[in-house]
């Protein structure tokens, strides 16, 4: 599971590694900005999409809303 975090605690450095692998899969695929829209459209609370963690949706949608 690269795109979404395991069902047990992971540590700081897994995640790190685990997004970063996945943010590298994202940065070649050709629907990388439909798939971020639709997560950031439906407001999605989890995982990696368009290339961009949880975190990093929230402060695009907020910067685009202010």
């Amino acid at each position: 599971m690269l795109f979404f975090p395991p069902a047990h605690w992971e540590r700081n450095d897994e995640r790190d590694d685990r997004e970063r692998r996945a943010k590298a899969i994202c940065a070649g695929c050709s629907v990388r900005l439909p798939c971020l829209e639709y997560a950031t459209g439906i407001r999605e609370p989890h995982g990696i999409w368009g290339g961009l963690t949880e975190l990093e949706r929230r402060v695009l949608s907020a910067r685009d809303a202010g």
